[in-house]
Order: structure tokens, then sequence, then C-alpha cells
């Protein structure tokens, strides 16, 4: 598997918001994630995105983190906010989002940011496991969806680069 970073307006990484966009359809019934994104959101230094490859080449996890700071979404100033972390169904099961996530929250303390976040909902079971167990513990709702019953947020300290926590 070999993880590379590319901008959120690259075809793969279109193709892949696409699929993730029908999935949140399919389990909350509605026309996906609203949340407003520009690819220049992921752009270094204030954020990342990253998407796998298999050995034939074809996209299939990706997951991003964007600068996010204290706003009235209830963000604090040094906040990375994980944004469309995302594993093909025929993928799934092989750990490439935990290793995924890991490179994001390294990119993250790398950039200098102090907090990872994140918005997640009721009907990914499969994402609140792989957070949890990540070390990311519930906070305080933010984002475009903080009123929504569903929505889940969690955030995890992101530490030093030398690896303290």
């Amino acid at each position: 598997m070999i993880i590379r970073r590319v901008r959120f307006d690259h075809p793969d990484a279109v193709k892949l918001n696409d699929e993730v966009q029908a999935e949140y359809h399919v389990r909350y019934g509605d026309g996906g994630d609203a949340t407003s994104l520009d690819p220049a959101d992921f752009d270094p230094p204030g954020g990342a995105y990253l998407i796998a490859y298999d050995a034939q080449d074809r996209p299939v996890a990706t997951g991003g983190w964007r600068s996010q700071d204290l706003n009235e979404e209830g963000n604090q100033d040094g906040d990375a906010e994980l944004k469309r972390m995302f594993v093909i169904a025929q993928m799934r099961g092989h750990g490439l989002a935990r290793r995924i996530l890991a490179e994001l929250e390294e990119d993250a303390r790398a950039a200098g940011r102090t907090r990872m976040v994140l918005e997640t909902g009721t009907e990914q079971p499969e994402a609140i496991a792989l957070y949890t167990s990540s070390g990311y513990t519930p906070c305080t709702k933010f984002g475009y969806y903080r009123h929504h019953e569903n929505s889940l947020c969690y955030a995890k300290p992101l530490g030093t680069a030398e690896g303290t926590k």
C-alpha cells in the first residue's frame, strides 16, 4: 500500500469523495455531508490530504485534516479537523483507516497543531470504534452538524513532535 499526499480536488480525491457522499446518503438518508470544504483548506502547512493506493495503483482510502482555530463553533486555537476518512468497502478491515489516521495525526503535529478534532455520526459505528480505540474522547460539538442529534464529536491531544502527549 502506498499513501500519497494529493490536493483535495485531485481526480482520485473527487472520486473517493463521491463514494463517501453516496455512503452518507445510504446511512443517513439525506444528500450527504453538506459541510463546506475548499481544496485550499488541505494545502500545507494548514492541512493535508492523503490517498492510499493498492498494488494496482487504484485509490482505496482517503483522509485529510485542515486547520481550525478558536471560533463560534467550539474549536480551540491549534485544532486540526479530521475530514473525509474513508475506505472503500472491498478494502475495509485491513488497517488502512488506522494507518491514514496515524499519518494525519503526525502531519498535523509536525505542523504545530495541538489537538485533532472530528465530527462523525451515530450511523458510523466503525468510525466511532476506530476513533475511540485510537485515543479520541467526546468533546463539545462543533461544525455544520453540531445541532443535529446524530452528530458526535471527538478530540485527541496531539502532544509534540518529540512524542510527548
